[in-house]
């Protein structure tokens, strides 16, 4: 395997651990003005991410450095061309990273109740443009052949787009409800569970819904996608069969690795392209046309090895030390 290769594969892995910790991250957000009925219910679910949330987003800095240092072509293109729709992302993480901090500074409903709000707000958004966004990747955009992305934010819109944006929503707000389920006790995790076996088909008919539109409209499905989308829908009919089986623990980690081949079967689909153009075929992005040199790449490569092992053992360590289920009884930060 050569450098570049490797380096896309690594950006891959980095996007599919984001997803899967920051999807259920953005879940909680998404759910909380529907399963916390007072205020000590949403403190208690808030304080389920509370711990974990900022940790979980070094994930995505880690992902966006390595795509900068690795594949300078690709991140200057890419973030030129969605600038307006990573600005809104990016206003929606940084209200959602300040309601953290302030929601519990001062004891007023009013004041509770609208950090509350941008709580939610700040989570739906980056699950929404999200998917909007990896829908847009493998569409394709109006790339030129000096690599600029001609076109602005509503070019990035479309029926496809929406329908990824719409399928990213759902999955991330199962995934946290599942969390929600393994992380509380009492009424909230019935009401988790409730939401989780009400929700569950609606994934899977929207994880549908994309990959017949994703037949007709991209040229993912002459690569080994179908492999990948098959073991997802198998993954989500398990699912099913785990939730009516009442096994929080393993209903989360199937519906984790839905979300992992999920985005497995996006960079598949895109090699060695990073950006599909779809004004010429031959005008798209690719691994060897955007990367860095040889050294930058070899570099990269010692650091990586060095400090990702560390990085990962010390998010272990979080997860277990946080690992207990909290209740309206339990002592609260948030």
């Amino acid at each position: 395997m050569d450098l570049n290769v490797l380096w896309f594969v690594l950006i891959g892995i980095l996007f599919s651990g984001f997803f899967f910790l920051e999807g259920f991250d953005y879940g909680v957000g998404i759910l909380l003005p529907f399963l916390g009925k007072n205020d000590r219910e949403r403190r208690v679910i808030i304080n389920t991410i509370g711990p974990v949330w900022d940790g979980n987003e070094v994930w995505l800095i880690t992902a966006g450095g390595a795509m900068f240092a690795a594949f300078p072509g690709w991140y200057a293109t890419l973030f030129s061309g969605f600038y307006l729709a990573l600005v809104i992302m990016l206003l929606a993480l940084i209200l959602r990273g300040v309601a953290f901090e302030f929601r519990s500074k001062l004891v007023m409903p009013a004041w509770r109740k609208l950090w509350d709000a941008m709580l939610f707000l700040g989570s739906l958004l980056p699950a929404l443009l999200w998917g909007v966004a990896m829908a847009n990747l493998i569409l394709g955009v109006p790339v030129d052949a000096d690599q600029i992305l001609r076109g602005g934010l509503l070019d990035l819109i479309s029926v496809y787009t929406l329908i990824g944006g719409l399928f990213s929503v759902l999955l991330f707000t199962l995934h946290g409800a599942m969390f929600l389920r393994l992380k509380t006790g009492g009424e909230l995790e019935e009401r988790a569970a409730g939401v989780v076996k009400r929700l569950w088909p609606f994934v899977l008919l929207a994880g549908g819904v994309l990959m017949t539109f994703s037949s007709s409209n991209t040229d993912m499905f002459d690569s080994v996608l179908p492999v990948f989308l098959a073991s997802a829908g198998l993954l989500a009919i398990l699912i099913g069969g785990v939730i009516s089986g009442k096994r929080p623990g393993w209903s989360f980690i199937l519906n984790g690795l839905t979300i992992v081949l999920a985005t497995a079967a996006l960079f598949t689909g895109l090699f060695p392209r990073v950006m599909v153009s779809s004004l010429d075929p031959g005008w798209s992005l690719t691994i060897y046309n955007t990367s860095s040199s040889p050294y930058t790449l070899n570099i990269m490569s010692i650091v990586a090895a060095i400090f990702v092992p560390l990085v990962l053992v010390y998010q272990g360590w979080t997860y277990y030390i946080f690992r207990k289920r909290l209740t309206t009884e339990s002592e609260l930060e948030y």
